[in-house]
């Protein structure tokens, strides 16, 4: 990896998972399927926003590199938005900063033991973690600016799923249990 990349490249803080694709690629309007996260930062995380700037204006100096000059004028799409304004209609984005983070190669998934999570149920919309990720320039078709590509994940911590749907384990009380009941059923 040059340096110039190493300089693009974050791994955030505490951050929430959501659109939580990372076990399966998965085609958005017919295009490539592709691995694939919505990272959720608070504002308050100030490290990992000047972070992900500082690795940003790297990229764009990048982009004037590869696709000269010109790249840098115009309407640049950049990678870190607001959660409050972009995301106004849901709650989770409140009081946060989003970047969608993507690739064409299955991340790697560990937990806080840095041993790798093989589990599905583990990871998903809603849970809290960390992220490794890689700004990079592109231009195509007439769009240009910096996109986020997504290297690995690290999950902290359970949250309230953002499916909507909740977990099995949490519909369902926990019963005695019978051996007369269970053998009849």
């Amino acid at each position: 990896m040059s340096d110039m990349d190493n300089k693009q490249k974050v791994t955030t803080g505490k951050v929430r998972f959501s659109y939580a694709n990372v076990w399966k690629p998965k085609s958005i309007n017919g295009g490539e399927e592709k691995y694939s996260v919505s990272l959720i930062i608070p504002k308050s995380d100030k490290d990992t926003i000047r972070k992900i700037n500082e690795a940003v204006e790297e990229a764009k100096k990048a982009g004037a590199e590869k696709f000269g000059q010109k790249f840098l004028s115009g309407n640049l799409k950049l990678p870190l938005r607001d959660g409050d304004t972009d995301r106004a209609d849901d709650e989770n984005y409140e009081n946060a900063y989003f970047i969608n983070a993507n690739s064409t190669t299955a991340p790697g998934i560990i937990n806080r033991q840095k041993e790798e999570i093989l589990d599905q149920t583990e990871v998903y919309s809603g849970c809290y973690g960390r992220a490794s990720v890689t700004f990079y320039p592109f231009n195509t078709n007439g769009n240009k600016g910096i996109a986020c590509g997504l290297n690995h994940l690290q999950k902290l911590a359970d949250g309230e799923p953002l499916s909507g749907r909740g977990r099995a384990e949490d519909d369902f009380d926990d019963l005695p249990y019978d051996d007369e009941d269970d053998l009849l059923s």
